[in-house]
């Protein structure tokens, strides 16, 4: 019962980053003033850390 517990929170906590990472992506696609090159490190940044990116994205924009 225990790992369970522990894989379904595992799983809420990957599609949490999923979710938070798609998010990411589209908002940096769509940002008309960003070049290739900081597309791309938004991109990966978002693929590491997208809801601390998140923030710090919006609050860049």
């Amino acid at each position: 019962m225990t790992e369970l517990f522990i894989y379904s929170v595992l799983l809420v906590g990957v599609l949490t980053h999923l979710i938070f990472a798609a998010l990411l992506y589209k908002k940096i696609n769509a940002d008309p003033h960003l070049g290739f090159h900081e597309k791309n490190e938004w991109r990966l940044k978002a693929l590491v850390f997208p809801a601390y990116f998140w923030f710090v994205f919006k609050r860049r924009t």
